[in-house]
């Protein structure tokens, strides 16, 4: 790659101060690049972009006439082409030109360069001009996205439904049927699978369509072809066939299910559609149980926290909560809770909205609104089956709640999810829906409250010696023996510096003296003193651990923390 300045002399006209001054700490610093390239937005300021590649010593392409070198494709992966917004200008034997929109794109340059052995020389164009380029030299449109696919296939590995669909003939699925749209939806499930996104993002705009996968719990967007828009209505009729929906409706949101063979690997998906303004939007999530661990040993609680845990899992009755918002990982804890604690001697039930895994050995119940089948209907019905144990997805309301805890209180160990911020905040949050508080404090035996942060990539991951000044005020210095470490990327995680997620935790187990708080109703800070005096570790302080350790980045553990 050309080498970059990284001294900057007098203001760019485009830029403002601020913004260069991101730019120079983000060519010393890469992990800095992602969130700089979603906070500027290039493909409405090609000013902003121009003066950007040239801060940043890059050459600059501003004209539609470009003269590409039929060589430069040969051999080149055209699912990168489509995927990083790149084309290929010229090359030679030991370099390569390519037209870029996203100077920021340094993991996307690395790994076009690991797979062509060959020197990377960006070349920074308007990013219509780049999808022009693409157009133009490609023929983008139905019969060339169709080509595209069948290229990939041997790559992505066939999508296969695992259940027998049937079309109703209707105009709508006769379209969704032609062989191009289904390969172009497979291909949209194969690339999720394979990026190991955890949900699937299909956004009709104005002129565009927009695809998102998250990927290790951030929002990622997918560069697809102009022309793709054309066949959003297909897409999605294609989709609601596979969920077994009603493709003629399209004027109120609709849920549905899909199951697949991914290369190999069993895919659920749950899919939600719903009628937006320039169309129906669709969000898929992705169950893949080839990923699911269902190890306590293996989801990264810290060893004193493992083991009191253990403990409070085993107990005869009582009430054990897990805390903290959607996606953060609630459900897989407590599968793994289950999965431990399971034996033939324990009958266990549990009530779900949705049941996103099936267990071995395990009971579990799918809660349907819609025939008044809720919560708190499923567990009054489940106490009458002699269970030892009860899951309840999540106490949403009072009845819920008061059902978990007379469940409690005659004998039964009880599971479920609350939405707060920390574990402290349960007890308020139980007071507030309307138990009474020495319910409440007579019950709850221990509270789990966790996040999830972006696990560094073994492979690439890069060390350095940090600037005191620069580390949050509660970092804990004493800690840190040797070198923090950055994202670097590489092909092994796609160009991110990330590779999989790991959860962070929090267990407040419930003492004599926060019974008294709790009964008295106290404020969330006073009791999460009152826990972190009996030893408690906190959100933060078991990221900053994952940090030192060279786990995680400081950034993410910032990223999904307050200070204490």
């Amino acid at each position: 790659m050309q080498a970059m300045i990284t001294q900057v002399d007098g203001i760019a006209p485009a830029l403002t101060a601020l913004q260069l001054r991101q730019v120079a700490d983000s060519l010393r610093d890469r992990s800095q690049l992602g969130s700089l390239a979603m906070q500027w937005d290039f493909d409405s300021d090609v000013a902003l972009l121009a003066e950007t590649a040239r801060v940043m010593g890059l050459e600059w392409l501003d004209t539609e006439d470009v003269e590409v070198d039929p060589s430069a494709l040969d051999g080149f992966p055209l699912k990168m082409i489509h995927r990083y917004e790149v084309f290929p200008l010229e090359k030679s034997d030991s370099w390569i030109r390519l037209a870029v929109s996203n100077p920021f794109a340094f993991g996307a340059f690395d790994t076009i360069a690991s797979a062509l052995s060959l020197e990377v020389r960006p070349v920074v164009a308007p990013p219509e001009n780049v999808r022009q380029l693409i157009k133009q030299n490609l023929g983008v449109g139905a019969e060339t996205i169709d080509g595209l696919i069948a290229m990939q296939r041997q790559q992505s590995g066939d999508v296969q439904m695992l259940e027998e669909l049937q079309l109703d003939g209707s105009e709508d699925a006769e379209a969704a049927a032609q062989a191009s749209v289904v390969r172009l939806v497979n291909e949209i499930l194969s690339e999720a699978v394979e990026t190991r996104a955890s949900d699937i993002h299909i956004e009709a705009q104005e002129n565009r369509l927009k695809l998102r996968y998250r990927i290790d719990g951030v929002l990622q967007r997918q560069s697809v072809p102009q022309e793709m828009n054309q066949f959003q209505a297909a897409i999605v009729s294609r989709l609601k066939i596979m969920a077994k929906m009603n493709i003629a409706e399209k004027r109120v949101p609709q849920d549905g299910r899909i199951k697949l063979r991914v290369a190999g690997r069993e895919i659920d998906l749950r899919v939600s559609i719903i009628p937006m303004l320039h169309g129906e939007g669709v969000v898929m999530r992705v169950l893949d149980k080839s990923n699911l661990s269902l190890s306590l040993r293996d989801i990264g609680m810290p060893e004193d926290t493992y083991q009191k845990y253990q403990k409070l899992i085993r107990m005869p009755h009582g009430i054990v909560l897990v805390t903290g918002p959607t996606g953060s990982g609630k459900t897989t804890t407590l599968y793994s809770s289950l999965n431990e604690i399971k034996s033939e001697d324990t009958k266990i039930i549990t009530t779900e909205d949705p049941i996103e895994y099936q267990l071995e050995g395990i009971n579990q119940i799918q809660v349907q609104q819609k025939v008044g089948l809720t919560f708190a209907a499923c567990l009054r019905a489940i106490l009458r089956h002699d269970p030892d144990v009860v899951l309840i997805g999540e106490i949403r309301d009072l009845e819920t709640a008061e059902n978990a805890t007379q469940a409690s209180l005659t004998g039964h160990m009880v599971f479920s999810t609350l939405h707060t911020n920390d574990a402290a905040g349960s007890f308020m949050r139980l007071c507030d829906m309307g138990v009474e508080p020495f319910l409440v404090a007579s019950t709850v035996e221990g509270i789990m409250a966790q996040r999830l942060v972006r696990r560094l990539c073994s492979s690439c991951r890069q060390e350095y010696q940090p600037n005191v000044a620069d580390l949050p005020e509660d970092f804990p210095l004493e800690k840190l023996d040797g070198p923090l470490y950055m994202p670097q990327g590489c092909d092994q995680c796609r160009g991110t510096g990330y590779r999989g997620r790991m959860g962070i935790y929090e267990l407040l187990v419930t003492n004599d003296k926060i019974r008294d708080l709790a009964t008295q109703r106290a404020a969330s800070n006073l009791i999460k003193k009152a826990a972190i005096e009996a030893g408690m570790q906190t959100l933060r302080s078991d990221g900053w651990e994952k940090a030192c350790s060279g786990l995680t980045t400081v950034e993410e553990v910032l990223r999904v923390t307050k200070a204490d």
